[in-house]
């Protein structure tokens, strides 16, 4: 498949708000808004992403919208994330749109977040050269309460 990024558009935010809509891939990404069905809530949210210094991108696989991928936060701080709709996992897409995105953005270092369970977003992370620094515990409203998580780094 050829996997590219570009800018986001205002068509992608339909397609962004369905794939909150699989009850797996939100139960994977685990660290999700408390009511994605919320439409208001992800709307203000993506306004508001989109007009801060975040790097918002659109994941196409040959010419489809897939998923996104961004780099948000504050300096020496910022994270990385990605969500990539359920159809297309094991296909190579998220690591292909994580590298894209990884050498787009050159600061060093970024930080990444994964549920400890989600063992294909861990793989990602690590093809795209980030190593685990720790583990922590954080409140996922997909799943109802604490979980443990990966924290991971990814150096100069």
């Amino acid at each position: 498949m050829d996997v590219v990024l570009r800018a986001v558009h205002d068509s992608d935010l339909p397609v962004f708000f369905r794939l909150m809509a699989d009850p797996e891939g939100l139960h994977m990404a685990a660290f999700t808004p408390e009511d994605p069905t919320d439409r208001d809530r992800f709307d203000a949210h993506w306004k508001r992403n989109r007009a801060s210094d975040a790097v918002m991108r659109t994941i196409l696989a040959d010419g489809d919208v897939v998923g996104h991928a961004a780099v948000y936060g504050d300096p020496g701080e910022r994270e990385v994330t990605y969500w990539v709709d359920r159809f297309y996992w094991g296909r190579g897409i998220a690591t292909a749109a994580l590298r894209a995105l990884l050498a787009e953005v050159p600061e060093r270092p970024l930080h990444a977040r994964a549920a400890l369970d989600n063992k294909g977003s861990l793989r990602v992370l690590e093809k795209c050269g980030f190593r685990e620094t720790g583990r922590d515990t954080g409140y996922a409203n997909a799943r109802g309460g604490e979980i443990e998580e990966a924290v991971l780094v990814l150096d100069a």
